[in-house]
């Protein structure tokens, strides 16, 4: 047999889908089945006396936590002097866990360099885009990129690993802490010789970047990668190359994971194989792609829904923040090797929000219940004792201010401790995932660099790509359906639908792999700006969007764009909607359907959204992107009732997922929503009545 260009491609996804099975596997090991999922909470010995150590460690036994978390910002404890470590104290807290019964998470300690370090070596620190050098006073203030910081990197790491190897009362350990620079960018010296390295192993040579950049347009074009700068577009007059933007943002997120697997392949030399090493990332910040974060166990997260960001969903959602928040992350994380947990969810009332309400009574309880939901294997809040110095006086504790009284929140997170405690009791090993739910499966086709590419040129002000998004990834969770938010090395065949917004960078491949996905079956959803680009950001040289054309049965043939005061008007059967942020207009083919057309503007009676059946399945676009996300619902309820998949209809706010045998429901919408349970059914936590800020669990 002639072994082609394309049978060497699914061969490698075969083995690269092997390979990922053995990950999820190996992750998988860390965390017994039956202990379904294990609750802990963050603590700082060296930010209190240390005659309170022993008190706080026996209240956290007490109250039911099951492991506690050390040393993330202890750097300039665990070395004092530059050379000279102390991990008496450290040990000290190790083993008052250890007798309590908690297990420890150790963490490295690399966000909060010593004031030595900064004040020696000040080419560690971060420069932002304004040209700043960041100084000592706060956490994440370095550049990942500079080889003195690394090498002191290297130093603690190796310390802390030799003197905590093969220790058994160390569960996992953390790296770092939100590995990130909160939104902003690294524009050092030292970053900037990086991404010269990083585009070498890229493009080889000058002229590939130039091919790849464009850079005959305003005469931008290089002689030798030493001329290249870090596009910074607070040091231009006008826009950067926005080829050179992508790539600078992918390298970025690289940089995060090389900096990331530097000290797990430190740890590995010396920790047990039993202990597990992760991060904790933030889902939905642009400056660190999860990813690309390939080099360690798995990855966890960190989630605050309630600091004045989100407003969720009714008069109090405010209180709750939005459904979509947790599920996302969960639905996220998790794909990536199947193992993930929450490391750091928000205590209760924080203190660095736009404004910081109190959570509804219940809320903190069913974000915990929410995380069990989605799969997660543990669970940490951030923190136990509430901290009477510092940058966070005002954010909750499990424990408030005197140091022994549990929080309201407190109060929640030991209820669902119990509450997990029980439910173990009902574990089933060999429970399996219902056949209903499982046909609802469906993946969401993600690829941070069309987020990346889009936040650059957005077209308009009222472009948002997570906004836009997470109205389809909404509209799936009111289905009831399973998500899986994948990346392209993932296998489609299992997934009877997939959604892939917005997907404006692609390749003639990933076209293939679409089009003999729905030959076989599937049912895919395509939705506004696909197809504009190819990989590097360039348009292509053919009709607008043209290499999605045969696949979707249809041209694209202009888009469209409306000042904010201005509605677009669409009819779909006897429905009508409205759109403003973006619009295709579709030419469709022959024995292509139309699902909607625009019914205002000069361009009335044109297609919005079409389908057509391909193969054994359907390949379906949705032309606008609304503010309200009606007309995608109803779009994906569609294409979900012609597959013959049956779908539930939950209100906004309301979610219901398996796993490991158990129902489970949550509500953060201002009403209550009386849950389906099938008579027969065992509530095990709840009421079938679900009111706003609650949660049900059962067992059919």
């Amino acid at each position: 047999m002639y072994i082609t260009p394309k049978h060497i491609y699914f061969i490698a996804l075969l083995l690269l889908a092997g390979c990922l099975k053995m990950f999820a596997q190996s992750a998988d090991k860390f965390f017994p089945k039956q202990d379904l999922m294990t609750i802990g909470s963050y603590y700082y010995p060296e930010q209190w006396p240390r005659e309170y150590w022993e008190r706080d460690i026996k209240k956290m036994a007490e109250v039911g936590f099951e492991f506690t978390h050390y040393g993330e910002f202890a750097w300039s404890f665990i070395e004092p002097e530059e050379g000279k470590f102390d991990f008496e104290w450290l040990d000290k807290a190790v083993e008052l866990a250890h007798k309590n019964g908690i297990k420890v998470i150790m963490c490295t300690s690399t966000p909060t360099p010593p004031a030595w370090l900064a004040q020696k070596h000040p080419e560690i620190l971060m420069v932002n885009a304004e040209g700043r050098t960041m100084q000592h006073g706060s956490r994440q203030h370095i550049s990942w990129s500079s080889p003195v910081y690394r090498k002191h990197v290297e130093r603690m790491v190796e310390a802390i690993g030799e003197h905590y190897a093969k220790d058994n009362r160390i569960w996992g350990w953390q790296l770092d802490n939100e590995p990130s620079h909160y939104g902003q960018y690294d524009y050092s010296v030292a970053a900037g010789e990086s991404f010269r390295k990083w585009l070498k192993a890229k493009y080889k040579t000058i002229d590939e970047v130039n091919k790849a950049w464009g850079t005959a347009f305003w005469s931008i074009r290089y002689n030798d990668f030493n001329q290249v700068l870090i596009p910074n577009p607070k040091e231009l007059i006008a826009q950067p190359s926005p080829h050179a933007v992508l790539d600078f943002k992918r390298f970025s997120a690289d940089e995060a994971n090389d900096f990331l697997g530097l000290q797990y392949k430190i740890l590995r030399k010396h920790i047990s194989p039993d202990q597990w090493i992760t991060t904790n990332l933030m889902p939905e910040h642009v400056d660190v792609d999860p990813t690309r974060i390939t080099s360690l166990d798995f990855v966890t997260y960190t989630k605050y829904l309630v600091a004045g960001y989100d407003k969720g969903v009714g008069t109090q959602g405010f209180r709750m923040g939005s459904a979509t928040s947790i599920a996302f992350a969960n639905d996220l994380f998790r794909s990536f090797n199947g193992t993930t947990g929450v490391m750091e969810l928000q205590p209760g009332q924080v203190n660095w929000g736009k404004f910081n309400s109190q959570p509804l009574p219940g809320a903190v309880r069913m974000w915990i219940w929410h995380a069990f939901a989605g799969g997660n294997k543990l669970v940490c809040n951030y923190r136990f004792k509430q901290p009477l110095t510092g940058g966070e006086q005002y954010h909750y504790g499990i424990i408030s201010t005197d140091g022994v009284t549990p929080s309201t929140s407190g109060l929640e997170y030991i209820k669902v401790i119990n509450e997990i405690k029980d439910l173990r009791k009902q574990y089933n090993a060999t429970a399996k995932m219902p056949t209903a739910y499982a046909r609802r499966s469906t993946a969401l086709l993600y690829n941070a660099d069309n987020r990346w590419e889009m936040d650059n040129q957005p077209q308009t002000n009222q472009w948002a790509f997570m906004d836009h998004l997470k109205r389809y990834y909404g509209a799936l969770k009111q289905f009831g359906a399973p998500v899986d938010v994948i990346t392209e090395d993932r296998d489609f065949s299992k997934y009877p639908v997939m959604v892939a917004p917005a997907y404006q960078l692609l390749d003639a491949n990933l076209v293939t792999r679409w089009k003999e996905y729905v030959q076989n079956g599937g049912h895919l959803v395509l939705t506004t700006r696909t197809g504009q680009k190819d990989r590097t950001g360039k348009l292509w040289e053919m009709k607008w969007a043209e290499p999605i054309y045969d696949l979707i049965g249809a041209k694209v043939s202009f888009y469209d764009l409306l000042p904010d005061s201005v509605q677009g008007t669409i009819k779909a059967g006897i429905q009508n909607y409205k759109w403003n942020n973006w619009a295709d207009v579709l030419d469709p083919s022959a024995g292509t359907q139309v699902w909607a057309t625009y019914t205002n503007q000069y361009y009335a009676g044109k297609a919005a959204v079409i389908s057509r059946k391909l193969g054994k399945g359907t390949v379906t676009y949705v032309g606008p992107d609304t503010d309200d996300g009606a007309l995608e619902r109803a779009v994906l309820a569609k294409v979900y009732q012609q597959a013959g998949i049956a779908i539930k209809s939950l209100p906004e706010g309301v979610m219901i997922d398996w796993r490991d045998g158990f129902w489970v429901a949550v509500n953060y919408s201002d009403k209550p929503y009386n849950v389906a349970i099938p008579i027969g059914a065992k509530v095990l936590v709840g009421e079938k009545l679900l009111k706003p800020a609650s949660v049900v669990v059962w067992k059919e």
